[in-house]
């Protein structure tokens, strides 16, 4: 059956929260309360349905969110205008299904008119090549290495140049039209709402 990609609902927080835990060492656990943050505060939260089911969720933020994590403030010590990807959970039995392409086009799609890059970073300790060669696939680039200070985990910095950006910022601003398809962000970012946080991309 085809995969649905749609904004998170209230509700399946529990869900979302379960799968989050059980993505395995590249994604670092959640407690409830940070991912009420997100939930009330991320610009982009959406899940996956597969069959009746959740098959995954992505979060994204832009760059001029306070959001607190290192990863994050990596990136916003180097570049001026990305979309970050601050996680990203495939549930196990759906990974190699499509669901981790059908979300990055989803962002791509979302960020490409609003952002002029996006950014996510992969860890390194324990073997990820599969993730990172996913990632390359979707053309991103390792632009530098980061070791968080909290977990002491070394990540790999990855970015990718959204090459419709310039145009589009060129002839509409921040006056994109209103259109079906041009989806809005969810909420306008409240950043005193945001707690500190731990990151990752589990495909």
């Amino acid at each position: 059956m085809s995969i649905v990609v749609r904004d998170v609902r209230e509700h399946e927080l529990d869900s979302v929260l379960a799968l989050n835990n059980a993505a395995g060492p590249a994604i670092l656990p959640l407690d409830s309360t940070r991912l009420r943050a997100f939930y009330d505060c991320a610009e982009y939260f959406r899940v996956a349905e597969r069959d009746g089911t959740l098959a995954g969720f992505l979060i994204g933020i832009g760059h001029r969110s306070e959001h607190d994590s290192s990863n994050f403030r990596w990136f916003r010590e180097r570049y001026s205008n990305f979309f970050y990807i601050d996680r990203i959970v495939v549930a196990s039995r759906r990974r190699g299904g499509g669901v981790g392409r059908a979300f990055y086009a989803d962002a791509q799609s979302y960020a490409e008119l609003r952002y002029a890059q996006m950014a996510c970073e992969v860890f390194l300790d324990g073997g990820n090549d599969p993730v990172l060669l996913f990632h390359g696939a979707f053309g991103f680039h390792e632009v530098g290495q980061n070791v968080m200070p909290d977990a002491r985990l070394r990540a790999a910095m990855l970015m990718k140049d959204l090459e419709s950006y310039p145009w589009i910022n060129e002839t509409y601003g921040d006056a994109l039209p209103k259109l079906p398809w041009v989806r809005q962000p969810r909420v306008a970012l409240d950043a005193a709402a945001f707690v500190p946080m731990q990151t990752g991309t589990g495909l």
